[in-house]
């Protein structure tokens, strides 16, 4: 068959716009129509709560991206920050102005590794949802569906820790334990209201004893360590399989786990590891390399300041403590200055928190990570160290260009401290989450409450 000139740009154009035809008798083309992608399932429906225009002046400001402004301006409005500069910034007349004099404004401070919702307070068995122990890969499940949008502990972040936004992870009992979502954190009645929007999804897996400890107790795979890494390329070979058939134009059956993993090789869903020492951690950094997906961070990871060069090189966060240690073998050969090392080497440190209490008083564990660098030479400025709470994790969680730091345009999720925040003396005298004020210290009435708390004894409490 002969086709003319005309013809086959013709063929070039879409199915719906042109017919491909030929010198000859007209053939008869057959055309698949293309699946149509169904949309995003449970999508955010976030609506920011409704703020003011508000200027912060006369402040100490740590711009979240390793910048301080002394006796500095914050304007936001609409939700956004409008402008961040010196005192002469200029300051729209009738609109909210708050003197910062002796007071700091960081960015909302971000905890990349939380459970809250999934493991609530009330601390009892009936609210244990975070690990789905059944399995050693459960990619297939989310942590949103059991997120308990009641939970005390999200204001109690917020309140005492200026937390503006968190990635609510599964647990680790498993290798491969599920997705994870990214809130602010407002209250809503659903988790939808409270799925950051735009933000990408990551995965949550784990190395090392946990797996092991779960699965060799109940004589299956894995037991080991080489278990456990053979579980989880197998899984990634039967993922690759699934790709194939998925991108073949073919029928194929859905699979929600191994969607999610697709997901991963198509590189839109990250993962956040967790994995504590350091040859597990390179390990891991080949097999990734050996099936084509990305680890963001690396989570716990009390020995990433043996092979700090590596993770720098290959562009991987540590999620880090500032001195937890000994809990279990894995956790043994942790130190105090394992973040100082991280930074002085040039690699992205965070500091989270993965528990309830802890997420309330990131601030001081920052600080605690910074003195223990100095006290061993390694001199990181105050405006450095908020880096690792706000913009680093925004980095690493893929929402770097929304939140985490104090540049206009960007989401105004901010704090004001009443003293310097890496003080112990320190806390949150207001925050506000898209430009709207969540907290303020001196009025009782401006403090989320969940409703599961209103009526009980210690209702509000931000002590």
């Amino acid at each position: 068959m002969t086709f003319t000139r005309k013809a086959i740009a013709a063929c070039l154009l879409p199915l719906s716009m042109a017919a491909c035809t030929s010198t000859e008798k007209p053939a008869t083309v057959s055309t698949v129509k293309p699946v149509e992608k169904a949309p995003a399932p449970f999508p955010s429906t976030y609506k920011a709560y409704p703020g003011v225009a508000t200027a912060i002046r006369n402040v100490t400001i740590y711009d979240g991206e390793g910048g301080k402004i002394d006796n500095g301006v914050v304007f936001m409005s609409g939700g956004k920050i409008t402008s961040v500069g010196g005192p002469d910034t200029p300051i729209p007349a009738d609109i909210a102005v708050f003197d910062g004099a002796g007071k700091y404004v960081t960015p909302g401070i971000i905890d990349i590794h939380s459970h809250l919702g999934d493991y609530p307070t009330p601390s009892v068995e009936a609210h244990s949802d975070g690990n789905e122990a059944t399995s050693p890969t459960t990619p297939e499940v989310w942590a949103e569906h059991s997120v308990w949008p009641q939970d005390p502990g999200f204001s109690r972040a917020l309140t005492n820790g200026g937390i503006t936004s968190l990635q609510i992870l599964p647990g680790s009992a498993n290798l491969m334990g599920g997705r994870s979502v990214v809130l602010k954190n407002v209250y809503s009645r659903t988790i939808q209201g409270m799925k950051f929007p735009g933000a990408p999804y990551c995965m949550k897996m784990a190395c090392g004893e946990n797996p092991k400890r779960v699965y060799g107790t109940k004589g299956r795979m894995p037991s080991t360590r080489m278990g456990n890494l053979a579980v989880n390329r197998q899984t990634w070979i039967k993922a690759q399989e699934y790709r194939k058939k998925r991108d073949s134009g073919k029928e194929f059956t859905r699979d929600l786990g191994m969607e999610t993993l697709a997901g991963v090789l198509d590189g839109e869903i990250s993962i956040q590891n967790h994995c504590y020492r350091a040859d597990e951690m390179a390990l891991v950094l080949d097999m990734a390399k050996e099936f084509g997906y990305k680890v963001s961070t690396f989570h716990h990871a009390v020995e990433s300041y043996k092979i700090a060069d590596l993770l720098r090189d290959n562009g991987v966060c540590s999620a880090v403590w500032a001195d937890w240690w000994g809990f279990k073998m894995e956790a043994y050969d942790a130190i105090p200055e394992n973040a100082a090392i991280l930074q002085n080497s040039g690699a992205c440190v965070i500091i989270h928190s993965d528990d309830e209490n802890q997420i309330q008083r990131l601030n001081q564990e920052a600080a605690k990570a910074q003195a223990d660098g100095r006290r061993m030479g390694i001199q990181i400025s105050d405006a450095e160290v908020i880096k690792w709470l706000t913009y680093n994790p925004a980095k690493a969680l893929g929402i770097a260009d929304k939140t985490g730091s104090l540049k206009p345009g960007k989401m105004a999720d901010v704090v004001l401290w009443n003293g310097n925040p890496l003080s112990v003396y320190s806390r949150p005298e207001m925050v506000w989450i898209d430009g709207a004020l969540m907290y303020d210290a001196k009025d009782p009435k401006r403090r989320p409450v969940s409703d599961f708390e209103l009526g009980q004894p210690g209702e509000g409490d931000v002590k």
